[in-house]
This record gives C-alpha cells, structure tokens and sequence, in this order.
C-alpha cells in the first residue's frame, strides 16, 4: 500500500515541505531510499528497523521503496527517522493512515524508539501553519518551539508508541501551546549584569551609550586590565528591548543552528557572541556542506564582540567587511544559494601595542613606534571605515574601584537610548532597511546631518589641525546627529561634533607615533 507522510527541511533560516512515500511493492526483502539521501539518511534503516523490532512492530518482509519528494533536493540529516518509520508502518497496514495528510512529523529514533530532539524546528513549524497543515508531532525538547506558533497542534513525543497511538486515535498526550507574548515580554529585562557593576569608566559608558543610541560600531583601546572586556559584556543591558518580530527572526537562527537551550521558546534578549580569536572563516560567516549560520548571523540583532581584534587571523577579518555593510550573509554553492541575516553591533577591543602600555599613564611602554604601527596595520583601513567610535579606555583609578558610591544603573541608560531610538524611527519611517544613524547612506546624510556655520567651522578645524583622514568625516557626522538625538536637538550644535571628534584616535595620523 502506498501511504505519503508529511516531514520539512531547512535551507538558511527557511523552511519546505518533504513529502515521504512510502510504498510496499513485490520483490525480495529490501529497503530503497531515493530522493537525493545522505548518509544519515540512508543509514536511517537500521535504527527504523532496530526499534520497530524492540518495540513489538512487525518488520516488512517486502521490498520497501522510500521516495522524498522534491528528489532534487538534498535531505540531510537523522531527524528523517520519525518520517520514514511512520510511512513503513503505514504501509504495511501497522497504522492507519487517515491522518497522515494533517501533520508534520519529525524526529532522530533511538534504537529502542526513544525520539530524539532536532535543530530548525520554528522555521518548520512557521512554513507548516504556512501550507494549512492541523499541526506538528515533534520530540518533547522541541515541542515548546513549535507551540509559539498559533493555530498549530503540537504534539510532544518521546518514544515512537506515542506517535503510533497518536495517528490511531487512542493517545491521550496534550498538545502544547506557548503564550509567546507573556513569555517575551517576562524575560525582556532579566540581565545577570549591570552597569553598575563597573567603577569608573564614565567616559567609555557614555561612549556605549552613544553607539547604542545610534547602533554604531565601536573599538575599545586600551591596556590590559582596563575594563574593555567587562563594559562591553554589559552592552546589551542598554540596548533597547527586542521587538517580537526581532525575536522570533533571532531566534530562527538559533533555531537552525541548535543554539536554544532546552525547553526554550525564545530569544528575548538581544544575543552576545564572543567567538575566540582562532575562529575560522567559516565559523564566523556561516557556510559548510549542509550551509549553517555563522557567528555574524547568531548576532543578528545583537552584539558581535571581538576580544584582542588584531589576534584574529586577517582573512576572517576581511571576509565580514561585506556582511557588515549589506547586512546579510550569502553563502552560494552549485546548486543553492541561501542568505543568512547579519545585522549586528560590532564592539571589539585591543591593546594600544604589542606590550599593552603605549600611552599609559604610569608605567613605560617597551615597543618602537614601528613596533606599534605593524601592530596596529593588522586590523586593515577598510574594516576600520566600518568602525564609527574609536574608545581610548585608560585604568582605573585606586580610589575610583575602592568607591563604596553606586554607579549609574544601566536601566537609566537603556531609557535615554530607547527615547533617542524612538526619535531615529520617526525620522526614517518610510525607509525601507534603515532604524538608525549608523546605517544611513550618503543621500540621507546630507539631507539630515546638516551643520550650522559654528558647528562647520569647529568640525573644519579639527580636520586641519588632528590630521583625520577622510573616512572619518562621514562617521563623524552620523555620531554627531546620535549624541543631538540623545540630547533631544533638533540641530547638530558645536558641543555635539566636538564630543563626535573625541571618537576618531586611530583616524589621527602619528597617533602611533
């Protein structure tokens, strides 16, 4: 008998239906997989046979022909297992069928029949309420995922019985279903850190407020032991809070990566990635055979934070140049071509030289001005043209850490950064791609960053007199039109490009000596 069972597959951070025939046709025992299968996949009939076994099923004593359709499309992976057992059963007459058409069904068999969890389930079960299906039958680890989704039945399983039990009508399992909005809006403003944690430092705190407030990517230098690591740990306490669209296309990324921690539903901060410095390319861009989102795309509406920026290898440096401009990330094979989103704040830190201490205030720096140059021409010019704040962090002071007196709490600041978002907003209503200074282009720069004659004659000046290059005349401009925003101007007044040119030390030519 031929039978169809429903299952998906994920490409990128989209999802498609795969149909599973299975049919029992006249011949000698035997099991065939077409429909484009790799190994998991073929080797998927000794786990279905392992537990239809141990589990009492009769095993098929027929040839059994296994088609999934689109045949031109790739399968991959063990999660086929639940799928394929389902149609052997349903075409040996083991399990009525009759319910086969209203539901997808997805899940890794153990060989005593436990079902195992599985990566990309939102990005399923989205397409799924897409295509009209009545709901999903998935592993219980991944059943609150899919429960997010409205309309969809859910149905948690963990051993191959209850699914059987499930298509003959006689399961007594309850679905699940998720308040996605209460359990969102909950965990918005749990952070286990604060900026009050942090003594000192009040110039670099306003520095990431700035670049919160305008989602400017920024570069902290400084010595060791400065606090660089810390502050930017505590960047995303002042960021403001996810949008329920950011989260659930975060966490779809997360999803198809296999990132979310168990029983999760969804991201609802904004996420933190801090690859170490021996990140490969494809790590940090995504790609592999069976394409996956890289480090950029697991920051997506959040933070990527790049610890020691010269440490890293200068080929995986250059290759989020593009990415950082056009936020996303295609990964292009023969067949396929799937883009991942990217839109992330870039924070990264370094020390000044290659010992730590040039221009410390105490203790003496050991490396040539050559030394210092090489080090820094490891981070190249055009990634640093991505780069809007340059952060100089100097150490603390002893009577500043021994301070009983409370810092500023970063709830203070995230509501000074979410009025200067609102106002950027309401400017760029109606343009499509573009909720911040940061990303504006050069059209819109020169309609909204317009300077009055003090404000033009100070910024001509410092351009004379600091010897900045000319990439940082636009990045000035786009910090200056934050810090007005975060002030309420409607105008760029001098005091605001002059804190703006603070921002550009790597710009200033000699500044290595």
């Amino acid at each position: 008998m031929l039978v169809k069972v429903f299952a998906s597959a994920v490409l990128g951070v989209e999802a498609q239906t795969i149909s599973v025939e299975a049919d029992v046709v006249a011949g000698t025992t035997g099991y065939i997989i077409v429909g484009l299968p790799d190994n998991a996949v073929k080797e998927s009939i000794e786990r279905i046979l392992s537990s239809l076994k141990n589990n009492k099923f009769e095993r098929p004593r027929t040839k059994v022909v296994i088609n999934m359709a689109p045949a031109d499309l790739k399968k991959a992976g063990s999660a086929y297992d639940l799928p394929i057992a389902i149609g052997m059963l349903g075409s040996t007459g083991q399990i009525s069928a009759h319910l086969f058409k209203d539901y997808i069904v997805m899940g890794e068999l153990s060989l005593n029949g436990d079902v195992q969890p599985l990566k990309g389930v939102l990005p399923m079960a989205i397409q799924a309420k897409r295509e009209g299906f009545k709901g999903m039958i998935l592993p219980a680890q991944n059943a609150r995922e899919a429960g997010m989704v409205s309309g969809l039945e859910v149905y948690p399983v963990e051993h191959l019985r209850q699914v059987v039990d499930i298509y003959n009508g006689v399961s007594d399992i309850q679905t699940i279903k998720v308040d996605t909005r209460a359990e969102f809006f909950n965990a918005q403003s749990h952070f286990e850190l604060d900026f009050n944690d942090v003594k000192g430092q009040e110039n670099i705190k306003r520095a990431l407020e700035i670049a919160a407030a305008g989602g400017h990517n920024a570069i902290l230098i400084g010595p060791p032991g400065a606090g660089k690591t810390m502050l930017a740990k505590r960047l995303p306490t002042i960021l403001p809070p996810l949008t329920l669209h950011e989260a659930l296309e975060t966490t779809k990324i997360h999803s198809v990566a296999g990132k979310l921690p168990a029983h999760a539903a969804l991201v609802s901060q904004r996420p933190f990635r801090s690859p170490h410095h021996t990140v490969s390319d494809v790590a940090l861009v995504g790609g592999g055979g069976n394409p996956q989102p890289g480090e950029i795309s697991l920051a997506h509406n959040g933070v990527l934070f790049l610890d020691e920026l010269p440490e890293f290898k200068r080929t995986v440096l250059e290759v989020m140049r593009q990415p950082m401009e056009e936020r996303r990330v295609t990964i292009s094979r023969a067949k396929l071509s799937i883009d991942f989103p990217a839109s992330f704040m870039l924070i990264s830190s370094m020390n000044p030289c290659p010992c730590g201490y040039y221009n410390h205030p105490e203790k003496d720096c050991t490396c040539t001005a050559q030394m210092v140059q090489r080090y820094l021409n490891k981070v190249s010019g055009p990634l640093l043209d991505r780069i809007d704040l340059h952060v100089e962090v100097t150490p603390v002071a002893y009577s500043e850490l021994s301070s009983t007196q409370s810092s500023e709490p970063s709830a203070a600041i995230r509501e000074r950064v979410i009025r200067a978002r609102n106002i950027q907003a309401e400017r760029f209503k109606g343009q499509e791609g573009i909720y911040c200074n940061a990303i504006m282009t050069s059209k819109l720069l020169k309609e909204i960053c317009v300077l009055d004659q003090p404000s033009a004659a100070l910024f001509k000046a410092a351009m004379e007199k600091l010897n900045l290059s000319a990439r940082a005349y636009d990045r000035i401009l786009k910090v200056s039109r934050t810090i007005a925003d975060l002030a309420a101007s409607d105008v760029i007044k001098p005091e605001h490009v002059a804190e703006a040119i603070q921002y550009r030390s790597l710009d200033r030519e000699g500044w290595a000596g």
